[in-house]
């Protein structure tokens, strides 16, 4: 008995800002052509009336209508939202997974928040699949809502100067994304790992501003994005294949999703990732030109975007590789059965 993705859902708020809209509004002049280092062109922004609840809320009902599940049926809901917004409050108890699983009529399911930064709804996956594979559940959901466009409002008014570490701020998007796990002996996930570098967590913080109202984010973006970081991805992997007795060519990946946070730094880490796996990357599936950076639904985001455009056939080996603050590293393997968006 394996778990495997029996649904997917997202959700992206309908208004659209285009990266040239957001660059505009800077009280200095922007220093580098954003679109074109971060591959970013536009992203989705909260309507007046949405925050972290209501878009997790969507992107969880999305899951449900695609499953043979209804809410009742679930045995456990777990949350991994960043942001963890209801109107102006940022909430911390009750946990998101409670009011979730109360506005979906969840009545009977256990309920717990996690938060990994990006990685957030990555290690939900990899607790779920672990309950399920021990038997403690039978079928659950993991659920993301992030309203995260916030930093990006305090850093359009706080940017003063050429190379500022608010400048990431300005990728991020707003989005919503939960799947539904169920125990399978037929296609599911084939393995998922996560493994945590805390030396480099003060490279990336969210955090009160230290100017004035408003959350930011502050990232040393020269000592993030370089090759020893992204080799904290390969030589895990490296390990644990070896360990299998296989390799990165052997698993046959039909696809790869990366974080979405940075084209040329995703190019680069391909680059990377061949060189040492001695193998060609497979096709990357992206949304980060007209989503931009989600959070922690980036990769949910993608799958359910690439399953709605019929781009992976059932049978598909994705790949799925995170990158977070803290840092965070890892993979997930998981072969798609016949899902429906």
């Amino acid at each position: 008995m394996r778990s495997t993705i029996e649904a997917v859902g997202a959700y992206l708020p309908t208004r659209e800002v285009t990266t040239a809209q957001l660059l505009a509004q800077l009280a200095v002049d922007a220093p580098l052509d954003l679109e074109k280092v971060s591959g970013v062109r536009a992203r989705r922004v909260r309507g007046e009336s949405e925050d972290s609840f209501t878009i997790a809320l969507a992107a969880a009902r999305g899951a449900l209508a695609n499953s043979r599940y209804d809410a009742a049926d679930l045995d456990v809901i777990i949350s991994c939202s960043i942001t963890r917004t209801r109107g102006e409050d940022f909430c911390l108890e009750p946990s998101f997974a409670l009011m979730l699983r109360s506005a979906l009529g969840a009545s009977s399911a256990i309920h717990f928040d996690v938060s990994n930064a990006c990685a957030g709804m990555m290690t939900g996956v990899l607790l779920l699949d672990r309950m399920i594979r021990s038997g403690a559940v039978r079928r659950g959901m993991v659920v993301s809502g992030e309203c995260i466009t916030p930093i990006a409002d305090t850093a359009v008014r706080e940017i003063d100067q050429k190379y500022d570490p608010q400048f990431a701020s300005l990728t991020v998007g707003d989005a919503g994304a939960a799947v539904v796990l169920d125990g399978t002996d037929g296609p599911g996930l084939d393995y998922v790992e996560l493994n945590t570098s805390a030396a480099f967590a003060q490279l990336c913080l969210g955090m009160p501003s230290d100017k004035g109202p408003g959350v930011a984010l502050y990232t040393d973006n020269r000592a993030m994005h370089n090759e020893s970081r992204y080799l904290l991805w390969t030589s895990r992997h490296q390990e644990f294949l070896a360990a299998r007795g296989s390799s990165f060519a052997a698993e046959g990946y039909d696809y790869l999703i990366h974080h979405q946070f940075s084209g040329p730094a995703v190019e680069l880490i391909n680059k990377i990732a061949e060189r040492e796996f001695d193998a060609a990357m497979p096709p990357g599936l992206a949304v980060l030109d007209k989503y931009g950076n989600t959070a922690s639904t980036s990769h949910f985001v993608v799958l359910h975007d690439a399953l709605r455009q019929g781009l992976i056939a059932p049978g598909s080996k994705v790949l799925l590789v995170p990158a977070a603050s803290g840092v965070v590293a890892g993979f997930l393997s998981v072969t798609i059965g016949d899902l429906r968006v």
